[in-house]
């Protein structure tokens, strides 16, 4: 995946004509968009097809399975025309290793620590061993909290220059994208206050100053 624009626009709370639409009004602005469950759920995997048209798509299907489910799970996703997979740290070396071989040429990130409140019940402690491990085992990536840009800072010690990090939680659930990316991102997760903005074209290019230092 290449990053230029430092922006994966999620869609979730959308109909598939919706989230073609909005993904084509701002693709100039994105390097991905990133599809969830509530889309997927509604609209099936042929929605990843459609928008794979339109810009690069990740599919955060936060894959939590045992290895041989895990990556028939990455194959379909990237069988449908995702070129990146977020899978979960926590269920161990084996699944994502399985999970990083069934994507082929796709990305595979993993998730160190989630941006909402809870994850610091259980998340944070291991974050940095996850970190680590999803180097080891050949992931492109990790997720990492835009919410706690210290953290962010933190597991780019851990994963090094060379792997990207990608961080959730700007906008409205309070993340800052330049404080994020100056911390050690390399791009901003961003869905509700670009979608759900009265002018998303405007939003987006106020994101985009902000990612420059404007």
């Amino acid at each position: 995946m290449r990053i230029h624009n430092r922006v994966v626009l999620a869609l979730d709370d959308l109909t598939g004509d919706r989230a073609v639409e909005v993904a084509s009004d701002l693709a100039h602005g994105l390097d991905a968009v990133k599809v969830g469950y509530p889309l997927v759920l509604t609209e099936g995997l042929d929605v990843v097809s459609r928008l794979s048209r339109v810009a690069p798509v990740i599919c955060d299907f936060k894959v939590a399975d045992i290895p041989a489910v895990s990556a028939m799970i990455v194959q379909r996703a990237v069988g449908a025309g995702a070129v990146g997979v977020i899978v979960h740290g926590f269920v161990g070396h084996d699944s994502v290793r399985q999970a990083a071989d069934a994507a082929g040429e796709a990305d595979v990130f993993v998730v160190t620590e989630m941006s909402h409140p809870g994850a610091l019940d259980y998340l944070q402690d291991r974050a940095e061993d996850m970190a680590a491990m999803a180097r080891r085992e050949g992931a492109t990536g990790i997720i990492a909290p835009a919410t706690r840009p210290e953290r962010v800072t933190a597991l780019r010690g851990i994963v090094g220059p060379d792997m990207l990090i990608l961080s959730p939680g700007v906008g409205t659930q309070g993340g800052s994208a330049g404080a994020t990316v100056r911390a050690g991102a390399d791009a901003v997760i961003v869905g509700r206050s670009l979608y759900r903005a009265e002018d998303p074209q405007s939003a987006l290019g106020a994101l985009l100053e902000d990612l420059s230092g404007g």
